[in-house]
């Protein structure tokens, strides 16, 4: 089943809980974009306020609270970060029902293949695990670890962490051959995802679509949430 996801990307944790105050009762997966300054130039929350010792994020591990709204979310959580996999039991007690990893991140990765390989059977059952890529990876790497994951996810753009960046065209080269080649895995887009593109990467046979500033930068993002939704139905 096809579908939008809004995605974002806020450095202040009151942000957060602003957009998915908006969010909620119209969608029921959202992507949170973590970045840390290291495996892309920017940051968010909580490496914008503290990293791991942010207040609000500690509250979350520690049990006090949850995520704003985490009976109405779904959260996907797009690790634009160094320590997803050193970290990885930190971030589950955040209460992702997707983590995305990142393969420019990893150093090494015949390491990442044992880190997917050792993932026990409670965190395969309740939270899926997807492998995002930039347009001009080597997609025999990216078949290589396909078996180890739930989804993929194509990069739109050649620089992470930002958004309202430039489409590149190679991304739906790489769709439409990952969905010949692996028929039965999902795939995601995500970057530079707007009303001009989405068509395209929808009929190139994408599955999810993250949009970030063309939601959000919009005079009424609802509104737009809505045109893009309206595109499913063709």
């Amino acid at each position: 089943m096809k579908a939008i996801t809004p995605a974002i990307l806020e450095q202040d944790f009151k942000e957060i809980k602003n957009k998915l105050a908006l969010l909620r009762g119209r969608v029921k997966a959202v992507q949170i974009d973590f970045c840390d300054g290291a495996f892309v130039p920017s940051r968010t929350w909580p490496f914008a306020s503290g990293g791991i010792n942010d207040p609000d994020f500690r509250k979350i591990i520690n049990e006090e609270e949850g995520m704003p709204y985490w009976q109405d979310f779904d959260f996907e959580f797009d690790m634009m970060v160094m320590d997803a996999v050193a970290n990885f039991d930190l971030y589950l007690k955040l209460g992702p029902r997707r983590i995305i990893f990142h393969l420019a991140a990893q150093k090494n990765l015949e390491e990442f293949e044992e880190f997917l390989e050792s993932l026990d059977n409670y965190v395969r059952d309740n939270v899926e695990i997807g492998l995002a890529f930039l347009p001009q990876t080597d997609l025999a790497v990216v078949m290589w670890l396909a078996s180890k994951v739930d989804f993929l996810q194509c990069m739109g753009i050649d620089q992470v962490g930002f958004q309202g960046q430039s489409f590149n065209p190679k991304t739906l080269e790489n769709i439409k051959f990952l969905k010949e080649k692996l028929p039965g895995l999902a795939i995601a887009v995500d970057g530079s995802v707007n009303l001009e593109t989405a068509p395209e990467l929808l009929q190139a046979g994408a599955d999810r679509l993250g949009v970030g500033s063309a939601i959000w930068k919009a005079p009424d993002p609802i509104g737009a949430l809505e045109k893009f939704e309206s595109l499913l139905q063709y």
